[in-house]
């Protein structure tokens, strides 16, 4: 019986290599190739035949939507099961997706559960789903065991609804766009008891909710946040995204990212403040040239956003 092979484009290695070992680690017999952009990806899919494509949204030369806009163009490539895998999760730009003819939608943060789950139907829809399980393991939670991708998401399986608004920012969504998105400023709640100083505030999505955040430092490579202390605690290598807005232009970047330390703000156990190392794994030009500019900018005002 022939492999079932998936084509994972996304311009973050890390990304890519974590999603390619939760699919060979449930699905041992299954193929996997990867490509770090749009414009790759279709080359590859102009010379040879994938049977499920895993996309990032946000990609340098060719963006995950244009990839879709373009395969369903195709005639050998219309029926092809074709899934976005992005941190844009809000009604709009789903919206966006279902029209140029998504399969499925998996939201940026996500768990080994949540992925596996698309994959299955998407590939159920087109027929395929019996041969991918012929090459599952009979017990799936060899899937969800060691694996680095259940260890970035902190093994947790709440569905992700990418129509649900954060609880955190509750505020309309901004509208899609290419790239960086344009919206109206939202007004940060009120942070007095936060720690002065530092460089702006954003947003974390975390797999276990999303919160404020103050940008204490900032670099090309991470950035060093000061969140309040909730009952879940995040978790060092807990896969995020963090939104950033430059207040004066009102554009908005969603940087893909881990937890790399997290420590308590305050000398003490019972800290109310953590600080927390997130570190990027983006290599979209357009995002690091924005990370470049809000550096430059210093003191530039900034407010967390609704993610998408």
């Amino acid at each position: 019986m022939s492999k079932i092979s998936v084509l994972v484009v996304d311009d973050a290695s890390f990304i890519r290599d974590l999603v390619k070992k939760c699919l060979r680690n449930y699905f041992p017999g299954i193929r996997t190739e990867d490509a770090v952009n749009g414009k790759k990806a279709q080359a590859m899919l102009a010379k040879e035949a994938f049977d499920l494509v895993l996309c990032d949204w946000e990609m340098p030369e060719m963006s995950g939507l244009e990839l879709l806009t373009w395969c369903r163009e195709q005639d050998n490539l219309k029926s092809m099961p074709f899934v976005m895998v992005t941190s844009r999760g809000d009604k709009e730009n789903v919206v966006q997706a279902i029209q140029a003819g998504v399969s499925g939608y998996v939201s940026k943060p996500f768990t080994n559960e949540q992925l596996l789950t698309k994959v299955k139907q998407a590939l159920n829809k087109v027929g395929k789903l019996d041969t991918l399980m012929n090459s599952a393991p009979t017990k799936m939670n060899s899937a969800f065991g060691n694996d680095s991708l259940s260890a970035l998401t902190g093994g947790k399986a709440a569905a992700v609804n990418p129509f649900a608004k954060p609880a955190a920012a509750p505020a309309p969504a901004a509208a899609p766009s290419r790239g960086l998105l344009n919206s109206p400023p939202v007004k940060a709640p009120a942070a007095s008891a936060a720690p002065a100083g530092g460089r702006g505030q954003g947003q974390l999505r975390l797999p276990s909710g999303t919160q404020p955040c103050v940008i204490k430092a900032l670099s090309i490579k991470e950035a060093l946040l000061v969140v309040k202390r909730t009952d879940t605690l995040p978790q060092v290598l807990d896969s995020a995204v963090l939104d950033l807005e430059q207040g004066d232009n009102a554009e908005v970047a969603r940087l893909n990212g881990y937890l790399h330390a997290i420590v308590a703000h305050e000398p003490k156990p019972d800290s109310d403040w953590l600080q927390l190392t997130f570190r990027f794994v983006d290599q979209d030009a357009q995002k690091l040239d924005y990370i470049s500019r809000l550096i430059a900018r210093g003191t530039a005002q900034k407010h967390f956003v609704p993610g998408a």
